[in-house]
């Protein structure tokens, strides 16, 4: 396994490289948890590994943590934290002299390596200070509601994602959604002998294609995405079934979105919704560039460590991609501004 850096203070650069080597998509964090455990454990902070459940789909994928560090016997200020977990594929890690390029290196294996050096320079600072790093962000936020039953007491949570080194003043919920239409089998020749649960489903989509979603001014629109779609035999039968996924990302309360999805799948499909992630506001702090998050996050659940704040080196445009990238300037850059925020906010 890759060695921690041993430097003090931490090379951020190395760091992120050291983590990036580690495959963590998710349901997979266990290796990427234990070497941030033993590493932070080595560079003195007092260290608690906590196991998050794996659901049975992935029970085969061994076990997985979330790491929480701090000083011992102390009640942090402020946590830093930030997730260990990736989309797919993994990406190997590579680098040249301005950036890095790989699997996580903004979403949000940068991130760890930025907040690890802030935090240790304000822990030296004499600031009561701690890090928490979760399993499961990019999924189903398993690790956040895990480490939301045991927080530490703390007033302010910084959550690391890729914002550009900005203060997010929102970030949008998710709602999604999974249609399943049944119909009857019969030969593609003889349709009036069958019941296509296909066509169903397309019109279905259709109609919340053509919603008037959800709008504020000063966040923008609610937007829909249908995302996944299977069902049928072959294009010479009628198909019996058929399921679609669909998520909105949420600019307010849920309910009138729920509302408007069942009425649109009303006779055509059953709708089930299967994940809610509130729209939240978030503060700002004064000299720091601001931006509006369009995507989603832990933040929802971890209210109990404090008013949260979101901020972190990277664009969220290339994460999710096979392009992600990060510049090693961005990420020296987050560290002296996590300092500068936590200085403000703990003043």
């Amino acid at each position: 396994m890759t060695d921690c850096p041993p430097a003090h203070p931490i090379d951020p650069i190395r760091f992120t490289r050291a983590l990036c080597e580690i495959e963590s998509t998710t349901y997979h964090e266990g290796a990427v948890g234990d070497f941030l455990a033993d590493c932070l454990a080595g560079r003195g902070w007092a260290v608690e590994k906590t196991p998050v459940a794996q659901p049975p789909e992935s029970a085969t994928a061994g076990p997985r943590w979330n790491v929480y560090a701090g000083t011992a016997g102390e009640t942090p200020d402020l946590v830093f934290s930030t997730h260990m977990d990736t989309v797919p594929p993994y990406i190997p890690f590579s680098e040249d002299a301005n950036f890095m390029y790989g699997r996580g290196v903004s979403d949000a294996k940068g991130i760890i390596a930025a907040q690890v050096a802030a935090a240790e320079a304000l822990r030296a600072a004499g600031f009561r200070i701690g890090v928490l790093f979760v399993s499961g962000e990019e999924r189903d936020s398993a690790g956040a509601k895990a480490a939301n039953l045991t927080p530490k007491g703390s007033r302010f949570l910084i959550n690391g994602e890729p914002t550009d080194n900005r203060l997010a003043l929102a970030s949008k919920g998710a709602l999604r959604a999974v249609l399943k239409s049944t119909g009857k089998m019969a030969h593609s020749a003889y349709p009036e002998l069958g019941d296509s649960a296909v066509h169903k489903l397309v019109e279905a989509l259709g109609k919340m294609l053509a919603l008037p979603l959800p709008t504020l001014e000063d966040v923008g629109p609610s937007t829909l995405n249908i995302g996944q779609i299977q069902g049928g035999h072959a294009p010479n039968v009628i198909a019996d079934q058929a399921e679609a996924q669909v998520l909105v990302r949420l600019v307010g309360d849920s309910a009138p979105v729920r509302a408007a999805l069942v009425e649109a799948a009303a006779g055509l499909a059953e709708v089930d919704f299967t994940l809610e992630i509130p729209f939240v506001r978030l503060r700002a702090v004064e000299g720091v560039p601001t931006m509006i998050a369009k995507f989603t996050t832990d933040i929802p659940q971890l209210s109990n460590w404090g008013e949260p704040l979101l901020l972190g080196p990277g664009s969220i445009h290339v994460a999710h991609t096979p392009f992600e990238k990060l510049a090693k300037k961005e990420l020296l850059e987050a560290i002296e501004l996590y300092i500068r925020v936590a200085k403000q906010l703990l003043g």
